[in-house]
């Protein structure tokens, strides 16, 4: 009577793995059917979010930055997922031009400080302390950064992307 119980117990518990794997199985194949809602990350890159929310730019509007004489604060209402990371937009309309070309309107080096970057090493960038150049948006960490970077443009934005293609080839190890 035991071993017949045992016996039971293992085939039930062999069914059940079975069909856990047919509903994963499933699960994923319409998971795969279904259209990416996002694009993926350009070069690998991770972009820097709010610890506290996991917003990226602070929650700032990305395309404010390019339209509007001062960044302007994105609502969760109009939020967008590209890169595996939540948007804030202050306008729908904001966010659609952002869904067209998120790469263009998304911060430079993942958000990163561009001076830190082109130094060698990786700091948060301040989505209040930015540059527009070559219409691209650029963080850095401090004003102090940024006004290292107004006196050297060329120079720092060569150094910053030679040390992020390096960066990119050869993460840090979390």
């Amino acid at each position: 009577m035991r071993q017949m119980g045992k016996q039971r117990l293992t085939l039930i518990a062999i069914g059940m793995l079975v069909l856990a794997g047919l509903w994963s199985g499933a699960a994923l194949a319409q998971e795969s059917a279904q259209p990416a809602a996002e694009a993926p990350i350009p070069h690998g890159a991770r972009y820097v979010v709010n610890p506290l929310t996991g917003v990226a730019l602070g929650g700032m509007d990305p395309v404010s930055y390019f339209t509007d004489p001062e960044p302007q604060q994105g609502l969760r209402d109009f939020e967008y997922v590209w890169a595996g990371v939540p948007w804030y937009f202050s306008s729908g309309a904001n966010r659609a031009v952002f869904m067209g070309a998120p790469e263009v309107y998304a911060p430079q080096f993942g958000g990163h400080g561009l001076t830190a970057l082109a130094r060698g090493f990786l700091s948060d960038g301040n989505p209040r302390i930015y540059v527009i150049h070559a219409q691209r948006l650029f963080l850095f960490y401090s004003r102090g950064n940024r006004e290292a970077f107004e006196l050297s443009r060329r120079q720092t934005l060569e150094d910053a992307q030679a040390n992020w293609d390096d960066l990119l080839a050869n993460p840090p190890v979390e």
